[in-house]
């Protein structure tokens, strides 16, 4: 009896005392937990995400990968998984499991080690929330005691929310749906009962059983956690040994993107980071950009095809690399698929290896990235690959599949639309596409290069180039706003130009080495007649040109203070040059391009909602001065002067809009008459450009427009190699453009640009410039600025100009 009565004293002084211990611990450890209210504002690390303006996913920049769900859309089954995983009672305890607890804090007292479970799913957010990954007697308390207050501040739905968002599952996933993304290529949603369950298995130890460094172990954590749903309930026999029966099928999937926009959501990139530093990375911000879905695909797809048509016609370089062939007996496979494994795809073109080339058949067979093997025939890509010899020559064709390749080549092929495996290359040249709303400057597709994938380099804004008679409508446009007109006439004929600021004596000439002698500026501007373009702008002033170019925002201290001008020898981006088409497009108002159209936060919230400068063209806005360009406001002045404003802020005028109308109209001519008659294939009327070739040349152009579209193409070498003699703005750029205003303007009605006020459409004579006399036969209607039109007999040249002291001596050559 005694006995009996030491042992319960003893119990109940352990008991006390335990009492006693643990409140000691609790008010030592309370004043420093942190508080747990601020769960419910929580933000996680969750990467940012660029969308098109119809919501597709084309970018994606973070540390962390992580996409976060409601618990409403978390699939029910893949709860249960979780569940019988990690902490079956879940929805039951108030935050502690007491047998698991006991059995963990016992083995931690004897062993000093962790071994055994025992945490919660509560617990689990507890730790990784607010506690460290350290094993020790101290962090479990904290543990409990922060799990206990966790139960009392949220509910059970959204503590499961937090731990199915926040908890690492290898390979940088944070949270099951980036997980589900990244080891399966697809939401949580979509996933089968096998697969929930290997997800399920991971937070255990997230580098052993993830399927992809651990599979043998994530198989076996699998189908313990199915047996354990089984034994709980949640599934029955049958759909227990259908799951345990399947394999293996993750793999590591990167963003899942809705298509190639990487330039654009590049440039997104940059210009978060620059607005929000690093917090861009890790806040969960949702950019949603101008860019068009269908129209990027197409404006990618134009470039390529254009690049690939210009390759095609310079003949075939060989192959990529040449791998070692069989020898002695030993399968080279193993080998060949290791060099294709490191072999990107570049903008669909694939690697393949040839591994037998049959002369009887004129076929070679092939061996693809996957393993599986094909054939080229010889209509595919073989009976063409004349081999190039220089920009400007290319080889004989092949008689027989062995002049062209041999086995071991590895080379790049391309799927035809009946599904045949095409022999091609990946060009050497490059070219960049950027299409506009010529009424706000909203981008509407942009293409920097052939493939990200081959160079991160945007040659669409990055790249400066010279855009030669590409820039020719600005020349223009400035002698028609000083009193030249579309029938004036400049003699096309040969100069030499002596000038400190050029090496030499400088002697243009127009592409075609030819000369017309007195020519309307209509006609010289259709055929892009360099001579008459210089003697031009000798007449205008290069200061006078250089003020106004200011206008449109060109950095004019970079361009050259000679007439070189005229023939567009300063440089400018694709970017830029779209933007200055822009204002001809829209009838003379200076837009500002844009790409980010506005910014949500995690939670939905708008943060920043762009504010175009936009056309109104009932405003009658006066023209901006050429005078004084520093004068004029900052695009950042004119968008704060109508941030309080419900409108948007209104593009300036900085171009007379009569001049706009005839300069319109020339461009159109360009296209109907001139240098840009392939866009004839459109047959639309309401379609105006012009084209551009440097020395060399080196750069092929195309800018043109509809009201609606303004569209620019380039074509060149990032190493300035020449295009070839054959090659020009009409032959590499304009079937870009092409390709890429066919779909643009599918869906829009042809547009006639209204006659402004000011303008007379009157018969002049086509060889002087003058008003025709009555009755002459071969009489043309112009247009003039009602100030402009000339009297009969009256010389139809403009006024005219000095030089500008700059040492230019102008001799004309009969």
């Amino acid at each position: 009896m005694r006995f009996l009565r030491v042992v319960l004293r003893l119990i109940l002084f352990g008991f006390f005392g335990s009492l006693w211990l643990l409140a000691g611990v609790y008010l030592y450890l309370s004043p420093n937990l942190p508080d747990v209210a601020t769960l419910r504002d929580v933000k996680l690390q969750t990467p940012m995400r660029v969308y098109t303006r119809d919501g597709k996913l084309i970018g994606q920049f973070g540390e962390q990968k992580r996409s976060p769900m409601n618990f409403e859309d978390i699939p029910p089954q893949f709860i249960q998984a979780l569940l019988a995983a990690e902490d079956a009672s879940f929805f039951h305890h108030s935050g502690i499991d007491i047998g698991g607890l006991m059995r963990a804090v016992s083995e931690l007292v004897l062993t000093g080690e962790k071994g055994s479970g025992g945490s919660t799913l509560t617990m689990q957010v507890a730790r990784n929330y607010f506690l460290s990954l350290e094993r020790t007697f101290m962090r479990k308390f904290n543990e409990i005691l922060l799990a206990i207050e966790i139960e009392r501040a949220l509910d059970k739905r959204e503590i499961f929310e937090l731990y199915f968002n926040r908890v690492f599952l290898g390979h940088r996933a944070y949270g099951f749906e980036a997980a589900s993304q990244v080891y399966y290529g697809t939401s949580i949603t979509e996933l089968d009962l096998a697969e929930y369950a290997m997800l399920a298995g991971i937070p255990k130890a997230p580098s052993r059983n993830n399927p992809i460094s651990g599979p043998e172990a994530g198989m076996a954590r699998r189908d313990w956690i199915l047996g354990r749903m089984r034994e709980l309930g949640y599934i029955d026999q049958a759909q227990y040994s259908s799951a345990v029966q399947a394999p293996n099928t993750a793999s590591i999937h990167g963003e899942r993107l809705s298509f190639s926009a990487h330039y654009a959501a590049e440039m997104v990139r940059q210009e978060m980071l620059d607005r929000y530093g690093m917090a861009a990375y890790n806040d969960g911000y949702q950019v949603f950009t101008t860019i068009d879905s269908n129209l990027q695909q197409v404006a990618r797809k134009a470039v390529i095809d254009g690049l690939l048509a210009y390759d095609d016609r310079h003949g075939y370089r060989g192959p990529e690399r040449k791998l070692p062939p069989p020898d002695s007996g030993v399968d080279p496979t193993a080998g060949w698929l290791e060099a294709l494994s490191q072999t990107p795809v570049i903008a669909g073109l694939e690697p393949a290896v040839v591994t037998a080339v049959d002369t009887e058949q004129n076929q070679v067979a092939i061996l693809l990235a996957d393993g599986s093997d094909s054939y080229i025939t010889w209509e595919n890509g073989l009976r063409t690959a004349s081999p190039y010899l220089s920009e400007n020559a290319v080889g004989r064709r092949p008689a027989s599949v062995d002049e062209v390749l041999a086995v071991g080549d590895l080379v790049r092929v391309i799927a035809n639309e009946d599904g045949q495996w095409v022999l091609t290359q990946v060009p050497a040249a490059q070219a960049a596409l950027v299409s506009l709303n010529p009424d706000d400057g909203a981008i509407i597709s942009i293409v920097g290069g052939m493939g990200f994938e081959l160079s991160k380099f945007n040659r669409a804004t990055q790249a400066q180039r010279q855009p030669g008679s590409n820039f020719k409508p600005f020349l223009y446009s400035a002698a028609l706003e000083s009193g030249f007109t579309a029938a004036s006439l400049i003699n096309d004929a040969p100069v030499v130009l002596e000038d400190n600021s050029l090496e030499g004596m400088w002697r243009p000439e127009n592409d075609e080495g030819k000369f017309y002698g007195p020519t309307r500026l209509r006609w010289a501007l259709t055929k892009s007649r360099n001579l008459v373009s210089i003697r031009l702008l000798q007449q205008l002033g290069v200061d006078r040109l250089l003020d106004y170019l200011a206008r449109f925002g060109f950095d004019t201290s970079s361009f050259p203070h000679n007439l070189s001008l005229a023939l567009g020898t300063h440089v400018m981006s694709v970017l830029d040059i779209a933007a200055a088409y822009a204002v001809i497009a829209n009838g003379g108002y200076r837009i500002e391009p844009y790409l980010i159209a506005r910014v949500h936060n995690l939670d939905g919230e708008t943060m920043f909602q762009a504010r175009p400068l936009t056309v109104c063209r009932e405003c009658d806005q006066a023209p901006a001065p050429a005078e004084d360009p520093s004068m004029e406001p900052s695009m950042e002045e004119l968008l704060a002067s109508k941030a309080d404003s419900e409108e948007l802020p209104r593009a300036p005028r900085i171009m007379e809009p009569r001049v706009a109308f005839v300069i319109d109209s020339i461009l159109k001519d360009v296209i109907t008459r001139g240098t840009g008659r392939r866009a004839l294939v459109l047959e639309r009327a309401d379609i105006a450009g012009k084209t551009g070739t440097t020395n060399g040349p080196m750069d092929a152009w195309f800018s043109g427009y509809n009201p609606e579209v303004v569209t620019s193409t380039w074509v060149g070498f990032d190493n300035y190699t020449p295009l070839g003699r054959r090659e020009f703005g009409g032959t590499a750029a304009l079937p870009i453009w092409i390709d890429y205003m066919r779909e643009a303007l599918r869906e829009r009605p042809e547009i006639q640009r209204p006659v402004p006020p000011g303008i007379a459409n009157v018969k002049i004579d086509p060889d002087t410039g003058l008003l025709a006399k009555p009755g002459q036969r071969n009489a043309i209607f112009e247009y003039f600025l009602e100030e402009t039109v000339p009297a009969q007999g009256v010389d139809g040249g403009g006024p005219g100009g000095e030089g500008q002291g700059t040492g230019e001596l102008l001799k004309d050559i009969f």
